[in-house]
């Protein structure tokens, strides 16, 4: 999928070292200004509060941190675009102090990126045949006018669900809607995920239905739907013969590229450094390999683009890079006039986008790996999409909810082919 938000997301979306110079400054940072006695951290109040890379009155993005979120301070500094000082919070990472609240409370813990145990940060509820409403107050919902009107189909994203009466349940969005549970139904746990390589593309995955066996290549069939959809097999031998691969897994079991996809070999980009991380997309065989070098590490099936090459529902083929990684982002296609069906889905997890609005995420509303599908983007499993969110770079660091490559930490190279 596309996302058309992009835009709305750019423009929405101090410690005792300051007191005791002679404590170690991790980046080097200047102090040009007072220091201010007592403060630790910063704790941010909105959600995606955006962080520049220096302080400025036309600064260039950085990133954006999560609410409620206690980011360290490192430094202090008075310069134009903030009526206060502006605090540097990470590498360079500045926010302006008028727009958190300072404190003398120890920053969050760094910790390693947090694992969601099906892949999913939200409960993710799609609205029923008659759409639902959306109320900013749960006390008096349903007895006035509705905030917002979610139409049918469409994917909210749910932080916490209670109940209005004993038994009427209501849930909490991401956009801070309150809406009748009775009106939408939940999306299926999926928690297909791929494999972890040691240097070999040894392996396969069934994407139909189910794959049959037969005794040779283009010989007779021996076992029918054998293996079952998504099953991952293990590459013994791979055969071409007519334009078509087969692949053996055991003794006279042999499958076919009509039911299963495996990966094949690609060259590493021009400019890669020995042991430097990227990802190879296989449109052709709808698989996803990550490479550490020359080394594949990981791979998976994916869903790319449905569209004609060249076209806006194609994933656009060449080297790219991520240039900015966010937790979550909205997709939709409400503005586009000429649409046969609309939809729009709220916080599409583990957004990691290459070109544009075309980007890796996780996906919960369809179960088509392994076959073209999307509007463009590159589709995961959402446990998939979890995984490589925090395997490239630049990485997330704590608290944060978006980040954006640097010269020092560029984002990994991504090939779509």
């Amino acid at each position: 999928m596309r996302s058309l938000g992009i835009a709305t997301w750019a423009v929405v979306g101090l410690t005792t070292m300051l007191e005791s110079p002679a404590r170690a400054q991790p980046w080097g940072a200047p102090f040009d200004s007072p220091p201010l006695a007592g403060v630790r951290s910063v704790t941010v109040a909105g959600r995606n509060e955006p962080l520049y890379v220096e302080p400025g009155p036309d600064p260039r993005r950085r990133g954006a941190a999560n609410p409620y979120t206690r980011l360290p301070v490192y430094a202090a500094r008075y310069a134009e675009g903030c009526s206060g000082a502006w605090l540097m919070v990470g590498p360079l990472a500045w926010v302006c102090s008028s727009r958190v609240e300072t404190s003398d409370l120890p920053f969050d813990p760094v910790v390693e990126g947090h694992r969601f145990r099906n892949g999913l940060p939200y409960r993710y509820h799609f609205a029923g045949e008659y759409g639902t409403l959306g109320y900013r107050d749960l006390d008096t919902a349903e007895s006035g006018a509705p905030d917002a009107e979610i139409e049918p189909g469409f994917a909210l994203a749910i932080r916490r669900i209670q109940d209005r009466y004993p038994g009427d349940p209501f849930g909490l969005t991401t956009k801070g809607f309150w809406v009748p549970m009775r009106d939408v139904h939940p999306a299926r746990e999926f928690l297909f995920e791929g494999e972890e390589l040691d240097g070999t593309l040894d392996v396969a995955w069934v994407y139909e239905t189910a794959a049959d066996v037969y005794a040779k290549p283009g010989g007779a069939r021996v076992v029918r739907e054998a293996h079952a959809q998504f099953v991952a097999l293990h590459v013994l031998e791979t055969r071409e013969i007519f334009g078509r691969r087969w692949f053996r897994i055991g003794d006279e079991h042999w499958v076919s590229d009509r039911q299963v996809r495996a990966p094949t070999t690609a060259p590493v980009p021009e400019g890669i450094r020995p042991g430097e991380r990227w990802i190879d997309v296989d449109t052709t065989n709808q698989i996803l390999v990550a490479y550490e070098g020359d080394h594949p590490i990981f791979a998976t099936l994916v869903s790319t683009g449905k569209g004609r090459e060249g076209t806006e529902l194609a994933t656009p083929k060449g080297e790219h890079r991520i240039w900015v990684k966010l937790e979550s982002s909205d997709m939709d296609n409400l503005e586009n006039e000429e649409a046969s069906r609309y939809y729009a889905i709220q916080d599409v997890p583990w957004v990691m986008y290459f070109d544009r609005g075309y980007g890796l995420h996780g996906t919960f509303w369809h179960r088509s790996f392994g076959s073209v599908r999307s509007h463009g983007c590159v589709n995961l499993s959402p446990l998939d999409a979890q995984r490589l969110y925090h395997w490239t770079s630049p990485p997330m660091p704590t608290g944060w909810s978006a980040i954006l490559p640097t010269e020092y930490d560029p984002g990994t190279l991504v090939r779509v082919r």
